[in-house]
């Protein structure tokens, strides 16, 4: 049980950041990280990895997945603004939170496979082998995906508004 509380409790806020990212609800992310404590908890003695870092964000991406797919199902979604709300460490200039929200928009627009690849590797800091355990997919298909899925975050980021013109500067409001 000291084993299990030494590796496992360090990792959850990196949990909790990677459910509010997969799912976009604080509360839905939490409940998650909750259930994938459960079961991280029950299934202990039957992990193969010394290392149980990538086990556990395979429960937790397995447990996200499902709810997206019961959220689908039901026809709910969360809006992002709810989740850049609760990130931020430090208090955000204006600048900062506009492009926080651009950025945000621009993950939330990539496809599923792309923006759990991006989360896990970017944001969760997961080694490429980590990532293709815990999304069960081989190392080349994670390091595609991921590729792919940069190249669309910045093609979204640097596509100008459809009001903009080439030769006018860009005015957004700002609340």
């Amino acid at each position: 049980m000291d084993d299990l509380l030494l590796q496992v409790e360090p990792m959850i806020p990196a949990l909790r950041r990677y459910a509010r990212g997969l799912v976009r609800d604080i509360e839905a992310a939490d409940d998650i990280v909750q259930d994938c404590l459960e079961r991280v908890v029950l299934n202990w003695s039957h992990r193969r990895d010394d290392n149980p870092r990538s086990w556990v964000f395979a429960i937790l991406h397995n447990l996200g997945v499902n709810r997206l797919r019961q959220d689908a199902r039901r026809g709910g979604s969360v809006p992002i603004e709810d989740v850049a709300e609760a990130t931020g460490a430090r208090a955000a200039t204006q600048e900062d939170t506009v492009y926080g929200h651009e950025v945000m928009a621009a993950i939330e627009r990539l496809p599923p496979d792309q923006r759990s690849i991006l989360l896990l590797i970017s944001v969760e800091d997961l080694s490429y082998a980590e990532a293709a355990k815990v999304l069960e997919i081989p190392l080349g298909t994670v390091m595609s995906r991921l590729s792919r899925a940069r190249e669309q975050l910045r093609t979204i980021l640097e596509t100008k508004p459809s009001g903009a013109s080439a030769g006018r500067p860009y005015i957004r409001r700002v609340k």
